[in-house]
């Protein structure tokens, strides 16, 4: 797939290192090795569609003012046969190069061909990639951090299939430790309490009303059946019972968020078979563990952890991390991920260093392990709550806001900033909503599309060698940005960032809004120009449909 952008970009830089080249064979220049410099979108439109600072960072290597270098470099580059039109040197030295008109009616045409794949790169180049996120604790329902969670990871894969790797979305299930023994007792107690009121809830157990109605569901299979059995039978009758309700429940409702997982890994799995002893065996063998007061320790400082911390409690019991361990050598050593992508709660923060201490220890290259740490203020679910009363879950948020709302609002800022969601906003149906912007720009153009045809001018009729009639600033504006769109996405992987997305549709929304202001469509000059406009709100569309898909965000035709 075509990237306009970067491939002017690449053509440019190699043009400047000619013209240097050139320079040195003639002797104007010293023989020194050329500095790193940038080709640049300069802020400013009137400073050209490129700039290049060559002639700034080479004036020490070359011993000359930085604007005697940028009219030599101008002398010795031809710009004949090639995108750019002219080149202008500003204040000391700065150069700044101009497209041709043919680039603008190519980047559209591009967009026009390329239809619904238009923005996908190969940058990926097909290396595998797994982004683990959500993975809720499955004692209970979704919270609202989930819901943030459920959109940035799933539109991160989603720009990663985009970019050329080869992804997929594991889920991962905590049907083993701690929790699974609270979930365990909080059942046990409810069940028991139906037939003796004064058994007592532990204070730290799970109070939540889903405890009870397990319970009762029990019981209504089961009847006292378990109130007379060895504790173990009945806790795990319970758990048997309950656990893959809630699994089952977790996976309809992320379906309902348009999520759907390659991998349900099973954290219960790397114990059975035996994953998460040889975690502790291996370190070991190694010479990596210590002990202490009866428990296991990991020399996680050897590996630049801020401290040790304890594998094995001195009840002999693993703590939390050693199966995390498993499960992530697991990711890099047994299936071989060349990138395992985890999108975690910001509280984590200490935690990754020592799970990398871990995996390298293991033998395992931990660099390919990035984590996205991402915030969520408690107070948001207070404000969340406010209009219902009820306690924020991804469901009850589902039930209050469009989901297509939910998952551009979750994506508008970055992972690791404060996420501020206003539900009235969310359910807002004005431009001060930005999903709804976006979507009424796509909206509007399917409806002027509907509008000319009615007319008599299909898209089908029109002549795309008459895209070269696209040049008032409004059109070249938005040509610019359609040609970015496959360098956002590749910036958005880079950065594990889908408000880059989110960002590029608002601003698309805008320039076709501002291009459609100015340049009428209807009322063109010349049925040429109606053409060339009405092809460029086409692609203006796709660019929009591209954008919002990758978010998982509807399209509509009518609003």
């Amino acid at each position: 797939m075509a990237d306009c952008m970067k491939n002017a970009s690449e053509a440019l830089h190699q043009l400047l290192v000619e013209g240097l080249g050139r320079l040195v064979a003639e002797g104007k220049i010293p023989a020194e090795p050329i500095p790193a410099f940038r080709v640049e979108v300069p802020a400013d439109k009137s400073h050209g569609d490129f700039a290049a600072n060559v002639a700034m960072v080479s004036a020490k290597t070359f011993r000359m003012a930085p604007r005697k270098i940028a009219e030599l470099l101008l002398d010795a580059v031809s710009l004949d046969g090639t995108i750019f039109d002219r080149a202008e040197i500003a204040g000391p030295g700065f150069m700044n190069f101009f497209l041709q008109q043919k680039w603008f009616a190519d980047v559209t045409e591009t967009v026009l061909t390329e239809k619904e794949n238009y923005g996908r790169t190969q940058t990926g180049a097909g290396k595998r990639a797994l982004v683990e996120f959500v993975s809720a604790n499955p004692t209970g329902p979704m919270h609202v951090g989930n819901a943030r969670g459920g959109a940035l990871g799933d539109s991160l894969a989603e720009i990663l299939d985009w970019t050329g790797w080869d992804v997929q979305r594991e889920f991962y299930v905590n049907d083993a430790g701690n929790q699974i023994e609270k979930f365990a007792t909080s059942l046990e107690v409810r069940y028991l309490q139906h037939f003796d009121p004064s058994v007592e809830m532990p204070e730290d157990a799970y109070h939540g009303a889903d405890i009870t109605e397990h319970a009762e569901n029990f019981i209504a299979e089961n009847g006292d059946k378990y109130v007379s059995t060895d504790a173990k039978t009945r806790r795990d009758a319970l758990v048997a019972f309950a656990l893959p309700k809630n699994i089952a429940g977790l996976e309809r409702d992320l379906k309902k968020y348009r999520i759907v997982y390659d991998n349900w890994f099973r954290e219960s799995t790397l114990h059975q078979n035996g994953q998460v002893k040889w975690v502790v065996e291996e370190l070991t063998k190694r010479g990596y563990t210590y002990e202490q007061e009866g428990a296991v320790w990991f020399k996680a400082t050897d590996f630049g952890a801020d401290k040790d911390f304890v594998l094995v409690r001195a009840n002999g019991i693993p703590t939390y991390v050693v199966p995390d361990i498993a499960y992530h050598y697991n990711k890099l050593m047994v299936r071989n991920y060349d990138k395992a992508i985890d999108i975690l709660g910001a509280d984590h923060h200490g935690y990754v260093p020592r799970l990398k201490a871990a995996l390298t220890a293991l033998g395992a290259d931990a660099s390919r392990l990035d984590v996205v740490l991402m915030q969520m203020r408690d107070g948001e679910v207070v404000k969340l709550s406010k209009r219902s009363g009820k306690a924020i879950t991804l469901v009850t948020l589902l039930d209050e806001i469009p989901l297509d709302a939910a998952r551009f609002f979750f994506n508008t800022r970055e992972a690791n900033s404060h996420f501020e969601f206003d539900l009235d906003l969310a359910v807002e149906q004005s431009s001060q909503n930005p999903v709804y912007y976006v979507q009424y720009a796509h909206a509007r153009i399917c409806s002027l599309l509907r509008a000319m045809a009615e007319e008599g001018l299909t898209l089908e009729q029109c002549d795309h060698a008459n895209l070269a009639l696209l040049t008032q600033p409004q059109e070249l504006e938005l040509i610019r940005h359609l040609a970015a769109f496959p360098s956002e996405l590749d910036a958005a992987a880079k950065a594990y960032d889908p408000s880059k997305v989110t960002k590029y549709a608002t601003e698309l929304a805008t320039l076709f809004h501002k291009f459609y202001d100015v340049c009428s469509i209807k009322y063109a000059e010349t049925p040429e120009l109606k053409q060339a406009r009405l092809l460029l709100a086409e692609a203006a569309r796709q660019g929009i449909e591209n954008a919002l898909r990758i978010l998982k965000i509807t399209c509509p035709e009518k609003m």
